[in-house]
């Protein structure tokens, strides 16, 4: 598949409807870093990050019907899938046992560049309409959707009440809904 090619979102979510194995990889070449950033950020460890991102296209790819393009976009679908693929994970009774075993040993070790892998994800133009936000509004965008904080998470880090950075993130996504539609 030549590295340049692209698709839209239209395109890409008619291709996979349909099974299409290139679309199916050019969603994992264009989509796999962020949502591997997002479970790492989750579960802070490499491979168990890897092995989830790949229960998560697997997930994608058999259960692809059941995406509705009226109830958001792909990467939001794909991102609740990845998140709840890492909570079901952290939940389950062998985490919990093997988080018991091996504790915190390799945890200097399992830093990772989420900034590169959240660079590579931007097939839909989103970090280039962040630079059309006001400050506060990108910088809670960037620590939610490239970095897999929650809201909580997010209050803590910038020191702010929880109610304003969900206002100011319903704000920021309805400004970044108003730009992807005019661009």
């Amino acid at each position: 598949m030549p590295d340049t090619l692209k698709y839209s979102e239209e395109q890409l979510v008619a291709l996979l409807q349909n099974k299409d194995q290139q679309a199916f990889s050019y969603l994992y070449d264009n989509y796999s870093a962020a949502l591997n950033g997002i479970i790492y950020r989750m579960v802070e460890n490499r491979e168990l990050a890897e092995d989830i991102l790949q229960e998560v296209f697997v997930k994608i790819w058999n259960n692809f019907s059941s995406y509705d393009t009226g109830k958001g976009r792909l990467f939001t679908w794909m991102l609740n899938i990845a998140r709840n693929l890492t909570i079901d994970t952290l939940r389950s009774k062998g985490y919990k046992k093997q988080g018991k075993i091996s504790g915190d040993e390799n945890s200097v070790n399992n830093l990772t560049d989420d900034g590169r892998m959240a660079e590579r994800f931007d097939a839909m133009g989103i970090r280039k309409q962040l630079e059309n936000l006001k400050p506060e509004q990108r910088s809670i965008i960037d620590l939610a959707y490239f970095n897999g904080y929650t809201q909580d998470e997010i209050s803590k880090e910038m020191g702010i009440p929880l109610g304003t950075v969900k206002t100011r993130m319903r704000a920021a996504i309805i400004e970044l809904r108003k730009l992807l539609e005019y661009s």
